[in-house]
């Protein structure tokens, strides 16, 4: 898998003054444009099209500095309709203008062509089982809430707190199959998983039953789950756990993610510094 990553960076490298299709990164690398952006993603520390926008920025650096061409000739070679837009994307990057760049030879930002290779960390493993779970219901409360990469999210905190303790004891009351009680449900989230992007929060339970009128509910297919296990500080192991299936399991198993909302069971302690969890994440089989 990695070296077709890498057949896939490379790709980028020489079609940056064209537009990118995700669709030929996922045929080279063999998965799907969903799975392709999230684990890119996962790997890289941002999303691919931040990766492809800094990349020709730092190629269009150079030739502003070369000053063979005009600036218009080089905001359009990459991707940009008008100076102004150009403009705008290389200050945002390099904190100064093209033309002021040019004029005076300032000092740029680079964003260094990304390849991937294998890091043995330890000897450390990942437990995980695979289930077959028929469709099922989740039933609770929802919010639209930005993600946050590390640290508890205080979205998320808030709206929590909000729930009545009656209605948090029927939500929980509703749990008829596993993953059992209350869980923290990611649904709609943005496939390059970047920090602040909004997805749709659920705190609810995993049911067969019928949906109280107060309550709202998400009907998920029948499909294979991936169940991890962890067990650590809160709420970081968790977090970790996120990125490590990403970053380390996908690209060792012949699995791919598939688009459902991935779902959290965890137990904290009374103090609230640690959790055993399990994080059940929707996935379909490679070939």
């Amino acid at each position: 898998m990695l070296e077709r990553l890498n057949e896939a960076l490379a790709h980028v490298e020489r079609h940056l003054d064209e537009p990118i299709e995700v669709a030929d990164l996922a045929r080279i690398t063999l998965t799907s444009e969903y799975h392709f952006r999230r684990m890119f993603s996962a790997l890289a520390g941002m999303p691919l099209s931040e990766y492809v926008r800094r990349r020709r920025l730092t190629v269009a650096a150079a030739e502003v500095l070369a000053g063979d061409r005009t600036l218009l000739d080089v905001a359009v070679r990459h991707g940009y309709g008008s100076t102004e837009a150009f403009t705008r994307a290389f200050r945002a990057m390099h904190g100064i203008g093209p033309g002021e760049a040019r004029r005076t030879g300032a000092v740029l930002h680079s964003q260094q062509r990304l390849s991937f290779r294998l890091v043995v960390e330890g000897s450390g493993s990942m437990r995980y089982r695979m289930v077959e779970k028929p469709a099922f219901r989740l039933v609770g409360r929802r919010a639209r809430v930005p993600l946050v990469h590390q640290g508890m999210n205080p979205a998320i905190v808030a709206f929590v707190r909000g729930i009545p303790a009656d209605t948090t004891a029927r939500i929980k009351a509703l749990s008829d199959q596993e993953p059992a009680g209350i869980v923290n449900v990611s649904d709609l989230l943005g496939e390059d998983r970047s920090e602040g992007v909004e997805l749709d929060y659920w705190y609810g339970a995993v049911t067969g039953a019928d949906v109280p009128d107060d309550l709202e509910a998400l009907d998920v297919p029948a499909g294979t789950w991936a169940v991890f296990e962890t067990s650590g500080e809160f709420p970081a192991a968790v977090q970790n756990l996120w990125r490590d299936v990403f970053t380390q399991w996908f690209p060792s198993n012949p699995y791919r993610s598939r688009p459902g909302p991935e779902i959290s069971s965890t137990r904290i302690s009374a103090d609230g510094a640690h959790a055993d969890a399990e994080l059940w994440i929707p996935v379909e089989r490679v070939g």
